[in-house]
């Protein structure tokens, strides 16, 4: 691995860099963006019977709104600290804390984004001064062998590894991207039940 990385001049060091880079990224992704830490289907069933038994209660929002707790309770954690006022005042409590937390999971798919968008490019640069020392190694007296073969690995590794790392993360941060609507799809229902439990419009 040593090897090609030498061969492949220091202009692979920045695409080596965005792949750990997306690794980081892809990593932290699959463990936050779990049904289970997000928005668990247990959650609003769990609050709608405390509901019927003890009604809202301080415990409940702070238990809720805990740093452990799923973003699914943040934000129903905001629409019950607002359920003595009306359905437009706790929806639009709701709304506010939906915003945050879409924001905080997609905290880090800019980033993967971007390297999705710019590892070819940078493979593209790594190919541009391999062709430039390919070219140096032209003279009079004819090309030298060393500095021929040194211009073709360093364009030849460079496009391979800013297309090797490009692609994943391009996969990935569309899953992520779909990942995360699919969620937000669900949160909102979640949300819009709560609201019709706290107003008596919905039984469970």
């Amino acid at each position: 691995m040593f090897t090609i990385i030498e061969a492949a001049g220091w202009p692979i060091w920045p695409i080596l860099i965005a792949s750990l880079v997306s690794v980081m990224i892809i990593v932290y992704c699959l463990i936050s963006l779990r049904q289970s830490i997000v928005a668990p289907k247990t959650l609003l069933p769990r609050i709608a019977q405390e509901l019927k038994r003890n009604g809202v209660t301080q415990e409940m929002i702070s238990k809720l709104s805990s740093k452990d707790a799923p973003l699914l309770g943040h934000i129903l954690a905001a629409g019950l600290k607002n359920a003595k006022n009306s359905r437009e005042i706790m929806k639009e409590s709701i709304e506010e804390a939906g915003r945050i937390a879409v924001h905080e999971m997609e905290r880090f798919l800019t980033t993967l984004g971007t390297i999705a968008s710019i590892s070819p490019l940078l493979g593209l640069f790594g190919t541009m001064i391999g062709m430039i020392e390919l070219f140096g190694s032209q003279s009079a007296s004819g090309a030298n062998p060393t500095m021929l073969a040194h211009g073709i690995s360093v364009a030849l590794y460079n496009t391979a590894f800013g297309l090797a790392v490009a692609i994943p993360s391009m996969i990935f941060y569309r899953h992520f991207r779909g990942k995360i609507e699919t969620l937000v799809v669900e949160m909102e229902h979640e949300a819009i039940k709560l609201i019709e439990i706290v107003h008596g419009e919905r039984q469970d």
